[in-house]
This record gives structure tokens, C-alpha cells and sequence, in this order.
């Protein structure tokens, strides 16, 4: 039955995702051609268990903030909980009593006792307020789908070049522009945090920050391997190589999410060099740090001042164990999701750039895209990243209940 579940799954989020036509009204995949899909009863079903859950355990919550032996911690766990509760139980309370009031204008339009007028009025009444009923049930569905609480956050890009020489590091270069243009076309901040460069001036490795709302939820499914097709520029006889890049998105943790304990530390510092070896500064303003428990190491030296270095590099190691640990609690996700849209590990193939043909190709949803370049301007990368998220959206429908 869960293809059957997929299946209504991919129906429904584009219905619900769909704004209607200008001057028309939106053709539906259920049961009506109102401008808001009718869920499935069996949804109705398990959303109203859902409902009852969320308001008993807002309803604990609330207990628990008001009782005078609350320690500062539980408080304060209480109050984040309840927080995240809020567009919950506002969706929740708008329904039930709209759906109070349908069940009264129902009621009355049943008793043969009252005026026609009256009861014609109130039929009218009920289908704006079925209507709104309708409407307040998809904005609460789409609530309560099971969402990665990183999804809002900033996001930390690594993009390292792979098999493939100075070839593999100018498509490097290529992929990290491609994110910083799309960033820019998003409204995001791009922040570079560290290039080490080729003989060609390619990237061996770069690393960025994307600053925006939602940056890490958009651009999650992109971890992964990207190869390339093309003639490389120090190809003579004009025959067509393949080269591969890693790209890896990590959302931005901060002291909270991951507590970094000094004496886990070494630190240190040297004079950071450029391409070739050639002396970018005279001080020792480069800096390396290695997390002894889990060997991480992480070296920065783009900027000229050691305590920015040092800063930068944090905000980088930081995101890697918050990953680390995601990673751990999320290793039991669905088969299903991970067969659909990949299992986002940076090593998994991804795309394909093929530059002869001019066209890029997405290997997790079989999508072919035939403008290369609009894909490295950062304007048709959401071709892909919309049918991902979708897809993930799918998946949460699935396992709703």
C-alpha cells in the first residue's frame, strides 16, 4: 500500500503547493474543484489523533512551566517545546472551531422548522466556512509532516575537486560559483571561508557560508558527487574527459547544538602560503585546528587576521560535528526516502554535467536539463531542487501515520 500512499502523496503536495489560476479556479485531484484540496478521510483520521497528541502535550507543557519545582533547565526546555508548538496549536484551535461552526450551520439547514430564507442563508454560510474548514485542514497537514529542524538554518559548503587533476579543480571552481550565484539569487548572503587553489587556479578546495532563512533546506540534497564531461582546456587532441567534485552542505550549529571543549583542542598557527608556495603574509596569521576526540581537522588562512581565522575555522568544525552527530541519530531514516532522493552522503554520484551534449542530468529523479549553462548561472538549479524537496515531501506523506 505505500506505493499507493507515494502515489496520492505526489498528488496532494502539488495540489497544496499549486496556486490557482488567474480567473479561474484550480483543477483538483480529490474529491471537489474548490480552491483547496479535500484531504483523504483516512488522513482526516490520523491528523485528528495527531491534533489530540499536540494538545495534551501543550497542555503538559504549560503545567510543567507553571510548577514552582521546575528547575531553569526543564523550564527552559518547556518553553522551546512550546514554542515550536505554537503554529500548531493555533491551527488546531482555528479548525475546531470552525468546525463547530459548520456542524451548527449543518444542523440548522437540517431542521425542517426554520424559515427557507434562514436556511438558505445558512447553506450559503456553509460553503465559505467548508471552504475555510478545507483550507485551515491543508495548512495544518503540511504542519504536522515530519520536517528536519535544520531545514531553517544557514549552511556551511565544502566542495573539494576529486579524480580528474586541474580539470576536477576548474569544475570545482565552477560548482562553487554556481552556489554562491544562486545564493545571490535567493537573497542569501555568500561568505567565503577558505580557497585553496590549483597551478590552473582552480579549486583544490573551497568553502563557503550561505546566510539566509532556509538555506540548509534548500540546498541539503546537493551533498553528493558532481561529474563532469567536457574537453579540459589542456586537452590537446579534443577527446572528452570525466572529472568529479564533492560537495557536502552542512547546516550551521552554534555553542548550543555543539559544545566544544577547549582542552579537546590543538591549535595551531603558521604563516599561510599561496599557490606554488608563494608568501601571502609575513606573520603567523594561518591557523589549524584538530579535534582530538574525533580527528578532525580543520585549517583556515584566507584571512589576515589570526583571531578571524581562528573564528572562521570554529564555525567549520562546529558544523562538521553537528553533522556527525545528525548523522546518528537520523541512521535508521526510511528506505524509501533513501532510494527516492538518495541518502545525501557526499559520497553517493548525483549529477552530471555534460558539457558536448549541453546538458545536465539529476541521477536520484531522473532529470535531464538541457541548458547547462543556465544550471551554472544559479538559475534553473531549482529544476532539481524543487522535485527533490518534493520527493521528500512525498516521502513524509507516506510515513504519516
Amino acid at each position: 500500500m505505500r506505493h499507493v500512499a507515494l502515489r496520492l502523496g505526489r498528488n496532494l503536495m502539488r495540489d497544496l503547493n499549486r496556486p490557482p489560476p488567474a480567473g479561474g479556479k484550480m483543477f483538483l485531484r480529490f474529491h471537489s474543484t474548490d480552491s483547496n484540496p479535500q484531504l483523504p478521510e483516512n488522513l482526516i483520521q490520523i491528523m485528528e489523533q495527531k491534533m489530540r497528541a499536540i494538545e495534551q502535550r501543550n497542555k503538559f507543557l504549560l503545567d510543567q512551566i507553571n510548577q514552582p519545582s521546575t528547575n531553569p533547565d526543564e523550564f527552559s526546555r518547556a518553553n522551546k517545546e512550546l514554542r515550536k508548538l505554537e503554529t500548531s496549536i493555533s491551527l488546531i484551535t482555528q479548525l475546531r472551531s470552525k468546525k463547530h461552526e459548520t456542524d451548527e450551520l449543518r444542523s440548522l439547514i437540517s431542521n425542517s422548522n426554520e424559515e427557507k430564507e434562514l436556511r438558505q442563508l445558512a447553506s450559503d454560510e456553509l460553503a465559505l466556512a467548508s471552504e475555510e474548514q478545507k483550507k485551515l485542514q491543508n495548512s495544518l497537514f503540511k504542519s504536522l509532516l515530519p520536517k528536519d529542524d535544520a531545514d531553517v538554518r544557514d549552511c556551511i559548503i565544502e566542495v573539494r575537486a576529486g579524480t580528474g587533476g586541474d580539470e576536477a579543480s576548474l569544475f570545482a571552481m565552477d560548482i562553487f560559483k554556481m552556489y554562491e550565484k544562486y545564493s545571490a539569487k535567493n537573497g542569501w548572503k555568500f561568505d567565503v571561508i577558505q580557497v585553496t587553489e590549483s597551478d590552473l587556479k582552480g579549486y583544490k578546495e573551497a568553502s563557503g557560508a550561505i546566510l539566509g532563512n532556509g538555506a540548509y533546506g534548500r540546498l541539503k540534497f546537493e551533498s553528493g558527487i558532481h561529474r563532469v564531461q567536457r574537453v579540459p582546456v589542456t586537452e590537446k587532441s579534443g577527446r572528452v574527459h570525466t572529472s568529479a567534485v564533492s560537495v557536502a552542505i552542512l547546516p550551521q550549529a552554534d555553542d548550543v547544538d555543539v559544545q566544544i571543549r577547549n582542552e579537546d583542542l590543538k591549535i595551531d598557527t603558521y604563516r599561510s602560503g599561496g599557490s606554488g608556495g608563494q608568501s601571502v603574509n609575513t606573520t603567523n596569521s594561518a591557523v589549524r585546528i584538530t579535534h582530538l576526540p574525533s580527528g578532525i581537522t580543520v585549517a583556515i588562512q584566507d584571512e589576515r587576521s589570526q583571531h578571524m581565522n581562528k573564528a572562521k575555522a570554529l564555525k567549520v568544525l562546529r558544523a562538521r560535528l553537528y553533522e556527525i552527530e545528525r548523522a546518528r541519530v537520523h541512521m535508521n531514516r526510511s528506505k524509501l526516502r533513501s532510494e527516492q532522493i538518495g541518502s545525501g552522503d557526499r559520497s553517493e554520484r548525483i549529477r552530471t554535467y555534460n558539457f558536448p551534449q549541453g546538458r545536465v542530468t539529476d541521477h536520484r529523479i531522473g532529470i535531464t536539463h538541457h541548458s547547462l549553462n543556465d544550471v551554472l548561472e544559479g538559475e534553473s538549479l531549482d529544476l532539481f531542487i524543487d522535485e527533490l524537496l518534493l520527493r521528500e515531501e512525498m516521502d513524509a506523506i507516506a510515513s504519516f501515520n
